[in-house]
């Protein structure tokens, strides 16, 4: 039988803490399970170089790394992880059908757990240093340059309150912002002004990150004068929006205004056999710890919506 023609119990997008936790649960829990990933897995783990705020992780290790354990515990359950991109997703009362790049997938339930792409400024530098003094999580990475000067880069309410987190760890924190107000709300930008050690650039954006193996500073304009400055920093936090990558869902399931998906506490969409977990979630955290717990949810409930539509079926894997 080819992949085409065999139906699995669920067909998992995304290999992001949600994705392969996901994958763990349905995997130990005996049920056909498919993992595609279109980036080689781990997700926004990745971009982290260390990791301290997981529970269980004493002494920190990378991204990549713990995103490493949880794909192997993973397959080590069974579950087929393929890397492939999903291209849209056609609906039945009983399957779905699952369109890749390679492969079509047929399936009994789906698990989005494709995250959210944070959206970059595109200056030049910014990609060669990701990891290397560019984050897009002060939680996950503030820790890293206490008693330094960072850059924060937005004016809504999360580069906000990423800035005034920071100012609790960092000596100085410098908000540059591409317009003279804030988009955060009132309390937000209270706390922001209440703080000494935090000063905001109006007008200004960043034309360039300046360094070789790490952040050294940045290339900042002035928007209105057009004059040019270099701000001497070692790490640049951008917050400026995320992107979720729910594109091939758009239609089949209910979204937000920015496309992230709508879910109850259980993590269901609107369509009975379709889940949602992690980063593409509307009102998630966003963290390792969150993405885990919804991975988690949702294996448990579709295992259970799977037992009560079939109760008598036995899980064999072939």
């Amino acid at each position: 039988m080819s992949q085409a023609e065999n139906i699995h119990d669920v067909v998992i997008v995304g290999g992001g803490p949600a994705g392969l936790a996901a994958g763990i649960y349905t995997g130990r829990g005996g049920l056909d399970a498919v993992l595609l990933d279109m980036m080689g897995g781990g997700g926004q783990v990745n971009t982290i170089d260390r990791v301290e705020n997981y529970p269980g992780v004493v002494d920190p290790e990378s991204g990549i790394e713990l995103a490493d354990i949880m794909r192997k515990q993973s397959e080590s359950f069974g579950v087929a992880i393929t890397f492939d991109e999903v291209k849209k997703i056609e609906t039945t009362d009983e399957l779905l059908t699952v369109n890749c790049t390679s492969e079509n997938y047929s399936a009994k339930t789906l698990l989005a757990a494709s995250g959210a792409s944070h959206r970059p400024l595109g200056v030049p530098g910014e990609g060669r240093l990701t990891g290397r003094g560019v984050s897009y999580c002060a939680t996950c990475d503030g820790a890293f340059f206490r008693g330094q000067h960072v850059a924060v880069v937005g004016g809504g309410s999360s580069a906000v309150m990423e800035a005034v987190y920071l100012s609790r760890i960092v000596e100085r924190v410098t908000l540059i912002h591409r317009r003279d107000s804030l988009r955060a709300e009132k309390i937000q930008q209270d706390r922001l002004f209440a703080a000494d050690n935090i000063e905001v650039l109006w007008d200004c954006a960043v034309e360039e990150v300046l360094g070789n193996n790490e952040v050294s500073g940045l290339k900042i304009k002035n928007l209105k004068t057009g004059d040019p400055s270099q701000l001497d920093v070692t790490g640049m936090f951008v917050f400026i929006g995320l992107i979720p990558n729910s594109t091939f869902l758009k239609g089949v399931v209910e979204m937000d205004d920015f496309g992230f998906i709508k879910t109850d506490t259980r993590m269901r969409t609107i369509n009975p056999r379709i889940f949602a977990a992690g980063d593409i979630r509307q009102d998630s955290a966003r963290q390792i710890g969150t993405a885990v717990g919804d991975g988690i949810t949702a294996a448990v409930n579709i295992q259970e919506m799977l037992d009560t539509v079939t109760p008598d079926r036995q899980y064999v894997k072939s």
